[in-house]
C-alpha cells in the first residue's frame, strides 16, 4: 500500500533493486532514499527540536557569561555553519579542524561540519604551535576554526598550511583572510543542507594523546559514533530530564561522544563550562541544580581537596560518572562518603572504541570496587596472551581487546599501526587485565606503565593503589626510572596534602609504608616530591612526562 505513491517507472525499479539483495542494491537505495531512511548523526539535533522545540537544550556558562538555546536554535545555528562550509568549498570529507575551548561555538561548528559533511578534527587547545601544526597537516584539514585567544600564538602556524578559510571564534581581529565566527552567524542560512550522508561515512578523526607516542589521527564513523551513543545511553542510564555538566575538554571523546553528544541526541539540558575548573563545576552544579557529572579521577580527587567544597550545595547530584583513568579505591569510597545519594557508574575504554567499552554499574560498586565492569551493550571483551590466545580463567592477567560496532576504522596514513592494533580480529587496548571469578574486567596496568625492576614485574597500580592510604598523600604517580642494580627502580611522584612538608624523612616513611603493605621489591625504592603532575586536558597523568623529566636521576647514578 505505501508504495503507490510511486510512478509506475519508480515502482518497476524499485521491485527490481529489492528482487536482488545485494550490497550495490542496498547503496542505491539507501542513497535514493536517504532523507527517509537515513541514521547520521547529523540530524540529531533535528529529531531532538522536532521532539522538544522550546526546550532548553543547551547552555553556555563561564561564570560571567550565560547564553541558553533551544533545541530549535541549536538546529538553526548549526545549519548556518554547515551552509558557510559548503559555500566556502568543502567537498565531501573535508577536514574541518576546530581549536577551541569549550563553548556553544565548539557545538554549532561540530554540528556544522556533521552536516556539510565534513570530517571533524578536534584540537587539543594545550598543545604548542608545532604540534599544532604537525594534527593540521596530518588530517589535512582544510578549514580551521580557531578561538580568538589562540590565534596570536598560531599565526605562524597557520601561513605553512594550505587552508581554504580561516575562522576566528570571538576577538576583534579582521583581516581579508580571516572570517568571524559571528558574522557567520547571522549571514547564512539556516536551512537544513541537501546533503546524502550515510551511515558509514568517516565523521570525526580524533588524534590521540600521545601519553607513550606520537599521537595518532582515529577514523570515527556514523556507525561506530552511533553504535557506541547508544551503549552508553542504556548503560549510563541516561534520561531527557538529566541536567548535565560538560567540563571536561571536547576535543576530547570522552566528554564530547560519551556524554554530550548522547545526551543532545536524548534530549537533556546540556550546561558547557569553557573547562573543568574546580570552583566553576561546583557552582554550576549549584546553579543549575545538575543531577549528572563525569569526571576523571584526577578531578574528583581535586574537588574532594578544594578548600570550598563544603560552601557548595551539590546534593542534586544522582549520577556520578568517573573514567579516563584508574579510580584509586580509595578516592572512590571517599567520594560515596560525600555523595551517599548518587549513583557511581565506571566507564572504560578507549579513542578507538569511540572510546567506551566496558561500565562497572551502580549496583556493583559494592561488590566490585576497583573493577571496570562488563563490556556495554554493542561490545565485546575479552583477554588475551601474547600469541593471540583467549584467556578465561580468573586472575590470569592478559592484554584486553575488544570487537563490535564501536571500533574506529583505522589510523589515519598509518596501515601498520592499523593492522598492529586490530591483530588476531580483535582491538588491542594495550592494558592489561584480569578477570575475577564473576568475569568482571580489572585493569591492572597500561603494558608500556609495567615496571620490570630486578627481574620482577610490577604494577604501577597496584603501588599507587596503596600510597593513596598514606595521610599524607594528594595525588601519585608511579614509573620506572633508569637504575644500574635494578636496571628499573620503581619510584613514586607525590603531590602532598595541605599541611605536609617535603623532608628525606617522609619520604623515608612512605617507602616504609609501602614495604609494609606490599611485597618488598613492589615498594618504591625512592619518593620524588613535586607540586603537580603533568596531566592532559582529559585528566589522563602524562608518565611519559614524567620519566623524561626525572630520567637523568637514574642516568647520573648509572654514568657514576
Amino acid at each position: 500500500m505505501g508504495l503507490s505513491v510511486l510512478s509506475g517507472s519508480e515502482l518497476d525499479e524499485l521491485r527490481s533493486l529489492l528482487s536482488t539483495i545485494s550490497e550495490e542494491n542496498a547503496i542505491r537505495l539507501m542513497k535514493r532514499y536517504n532523507k527517509i531512511m537515513r541514521w547520521v548523526i547529523a540530524d540529531f539535533p533535528k529529531f531532538t527540536a522536532h521532539k522538544y522545540p522550546d526546550k532548553v537544550g543547551l547552555i553556555y556558562y563561564d561564570g560571567n557569561v550565560e547564553r541558553k538555546y533551544t533545541y530549535l536554535q541549536l538546529d538553526s545555528l548549526s545549519n548556518r555553519v554547515a551552509n558557510f562550509l559548503i559555500e566556502s568549498g568543502l567537498k565531501d570529507y573535508d577536514r574541518v579542524a576546530l581549536h577551541s575551548m569549550n563553548s556553544d561555538y565548539f557545538v554549532f561548528t561540530m554540528f556544522g561540519a556533521y552536516k556539510a559533511k565534513g570530517v571533524l578534527v578536534p584540537i587539543n587547545y594545550m598543545l604548542i604551535g608545532k604540534d599544532v601544526l604537525y594534527q593540521l597537516t596530518d588530517s589535512e584539514s582544510r578549514f580551521y576554526f580557531i578561538e580568538d585567544r589562540f590565534y596570536p600564538q598560531m599565526k605562524d602556524v597557520i601561513s605553512n598550511v594550505k587552508l581554504n578559510k580561516v575562522v576566528v571564534i570571538g576577538g576583534n581581529e579582521r583581516n581579508e583572510n580571516l572570517v568571524s565566527f559571528e558574522e557567520i552567524l547571522r549571514s547564512y542560512s539556516d536551512r537544513e543542507p541537501d546533503k546524502v550522508l550515510n551511515i558509514w561515512d568517516p565523521v570525526t578523526i580524533m588524534y590521540t594523546s600521545g601519553t607513550e607516542s606520537l599521537p595518532k589521527g582515529v577514523i570515527h564513523t556514523n556507525q561506530s559514533l552511533i553504535a557506541e551513543y547508544v551503549s552508553t545511553i542504556i548503560g549510563g542510564r541516561y534520561e531527557p530530564r538529566d541536567t548535565v555538566i560538560h567540563a571536561l575538554p571536547l576535543y576530547h571523546c570522552a566528554q564530547k561522544d560519551v556524554f554530550l553528544v548522547p545526551y543532545i541526541w536524548l534530549g537533556a539540558t546540556n550546561v558547557v563550562l569553557p573547562k573543568a575548573d574546580l570552583t566553576l563545576m561546583m557552582e554550576a552544579i549549584e546553579r543549575y541544580r545538575a543531577n549528572s557529572v563525569f569526571a576523571p579521577p584526577t578531578v574528583w580527587v581535586g574537588i574532594l581537596n578544594h578548600p570550598d567544597f563544603r560552601k557548595y550545595d551539590l546534593s542534586s547530584l544522582e549520577k556520578i560518572y568517573y573514567g579516563a583513568s584508574i579510580m584509586p579505591v580509595e578516592i572512590l569510597n571517599r567520594l560515596r562518603k560525600e555523595f551517599p545519594n548518587a549513583k557511581f557508574f565506571n566507564y572504560y575504554g578507549q579513542t578507538e572504541l569511540a572510546p567506551a567499552h566496558t561500565i562497572l554499574l551502580p549496583e556493583d560498586h559494592e561488590r566490585k570496587p576497583g573493577s571496570a565492569g562488563r563490556e556495554l551493550l554493542n561490545m565485546m571483551t575479552e583477554l588475551m596472551d601474547d600469541n593471540g590466545n583467549i584467556i578465561r580463567q580468573p586472575h590470569v592477567r592478559g592484554e584486553i581487546v575488544g570487537r563490535g560496532p564501536h571500533t574506529m576504522l583505522g589510523y589515519l596514513k598509518n596501515p601498520e599501526k592499523t593492522a598492529e592494533a586490530f591483530a588476531y580480529g580483535w582491538f588491542h587496548s594495550g592494558d592489561v587485565g584480569e578477570y575475577d571469578e564473576d568475569l568482571y574486567i580489572y585493569v591492572v596496568d597500561r603494558k608500556k606503565d609495567m615496571i620490570k625492576t630486578g627481574g620482577e614485574n610490577v604494577s604501577s597500580r597496584e603501588v599507587e593503589e596503596v600510597l593513596y592510604k598514606h595521610p599524607a598523600v594528594k595525588e601519585v604517580a608511579v614509573i620506572g626510572l633508569p637504575d644500574p642494580k635494578w636496571i628499573e627502580k620503581v619510584t613514586a611522584v607525590v603531590v602532598l596534602r595541605e599541611g605536609y612538608q617535603p623532608s628525606e624523612e617522609l619520604k623515608r616513611d612512605i617507602i616504609e609504608f609501602a614495604k609494609a603493605n606490599l611485597a618488598h621489591f613492589k615498594a618504591p625504592k625512592e619518593v620524588i616530591f613535586v607540586d603537580s603532575l603533568p596531566k592532559s586536558p582529559s585528566g589522563k597523568i602524562l608518565k611519559r612526562e614524567l620519566r623524561e623529566m626525572f630520567r637523568s636521576r637514574g642516568e647520573m647514578k648509572k654514568a657514576m
